[in-house]
């Protein structure tokens, strides 16, 4: 078999599972925009059952919950152009699309790279794909009811200072606190990553403490990045569990390296 005729089987294989991801995550996306979450009262238990409303829909209960417990005190949720609450209902319906899809995706993901991984590199890709969504959804907890609630407070807290009546955009308000929940649930795959990396011989067990000066620096340059502002202090928000985080992954690999001894 030639090197073209190769990569072309090779494309058409992801092809193929991109397709499927596109697949499941769009009919997610469009189920949350077509459905709207009714809550029926039975017993003690709160039971919510899909039912037909486009306008209503989960998408927007979503969003109104983010405004009710995310926008800070004193500061109005508008839109500004026709379309804005609509396209901040499908970002929303989208990330929850990825999150319900996650076990989709990383089956997908190591399916594809599958046949270029070693036996023992196989064997740790099995393992990852539920601790991948639970850390994931965790990463996006921890930033919904930790982080953006303090952040946005600490960033419109000048304007309420100032006597000044704040106007946020509804999406800017999404696109920010989407930002946040992405950059936490792919932060929190960290030591997930170590310990795959770890377990296919990439590394040793020493590696991650050796290099962790190093790697406090390259995160505290990314939380720099991503987070909105300039004043040195949001950015802790992110490089702080993300520290946390590197060095639980360190400690659990150097653990399950003793105890295989």
């Amino acid at each position: 078999m030639s090197e073209f005729e190769e990569i072309r089987i090779h494309l058409n294989e992801l092809r193929k599972r991109v397709l499927r991801i596109i697949i499941i995550l769009g009919i997610i996306t469009v189920f949350l925009l077509t459905f709207h979450a009714e809550p029926v009262q039975i017993g003690d238990v709160m039971i919510y059952y899909p039912t037909p409303e486009p306008l209503d829909n989960m998408a927007a209960q979503i969003t109104n919950h983010m405004r009710d417990t995310l926008v800070p005190e004193n500061v109005q949720l508008i839109q500004t152009a026709p379309g804005q609450a609509f396209f901040a209902q499908v970002y929303i319906a989208a990330l929850v699309g990825i999150l319900a899809s996650m076990p989709i995706i990383v089956r997908e993901m190591v399916g594809f790279i599958k046949p270029a991984l070693k036996e023992s590199e196989i064997n740790v890709g099995r393992g990852i794909s539920i601790p991948a969504v639970g850390l994931f959804a965790a990463g996006c907890i921890f930033s919904y009811f930790f982080v953006v609630p303090y952040i946005l407070e600490f960033l419109y807290r000048y304007g309420e200072s100032a006597g000044l009546v704040t106007f946020l955009n509804v999406m800017d308000f999404v696109t920010f606190v989407l930002q946040f929940l992405l950059a936490f649930g792919l932060s929190f795959q960290l030591p997930l990553v170590m310990y795959a990396v770890t377990a296919s011989g990439a590394t040793d067990t020493k590696f991650w403490r050796r290099n962790a000066r190093y790697a406090i620096i390259v995160i505290v340059i990314f939380g720099a990045i991503i987070t909105p502002d300039g004043s040195g202090v949001t950015m802790w928000f992110i490089a702080g569990p993300m520290i946390a985080l590197y060095a639980a992954g360190m400690v659990i690999i150097e653990r399950k390296a003793r105890l295989n001894t």
